[in-house]
């Protein structure tokens, strides 16, 4: 029961995370790529917060999808109860450290940190 609720997450967040980066793409496609990449352009995209806001579920789509897969490839290497939660809580750790890591920019960039 338990790890199907997990792969309906896993396949959850990856739907969702496909429409969200095919939402991303077509955005950066109203302007030149180069021009896309300039730091006025970059700086405007992370304080206009509708669009900071997508790519922040992005973050946490993409760090949720990604980590859970880790997961189940490393628990299929190995069995034991012990080794088990290791990697659980490992991936949790290193998850909640991406998004917190991944969304500092977001947060320095509207606080006038940048």
């Amino acid at each position: 029961m338990r790890e199907s609720i997990i792969m309906k997450i896993h396949y959850g967040t990856a739907l969702a995370a496909i429409a969200l980066v095919a939402v991303h793409i077509l955005m950066r496609l109203t302007q030149g790529f180069a021009e896309s990449l300039e730091y006025e352009s970059v700086i405007a995209n992370y304080k206009f917060l509708p669009y900071a806001g997508m790519l922040e579920i992005i973050l946490i789509l993409l760090s949720i999808h990604g980590f859970n897969g880790l997961r189940v490839i490393l628990l299929e290497l190995k069995q034991g109860r012990a080794y088990e939660k290791a990697v659980s809580y490992g991936c949790v750790a290193a998850m909640i450290g991406l998004i917190v890591y991944g969304s500092r920019t977001i947060l320095m960039v509207n606080m006038g940190l940048s």
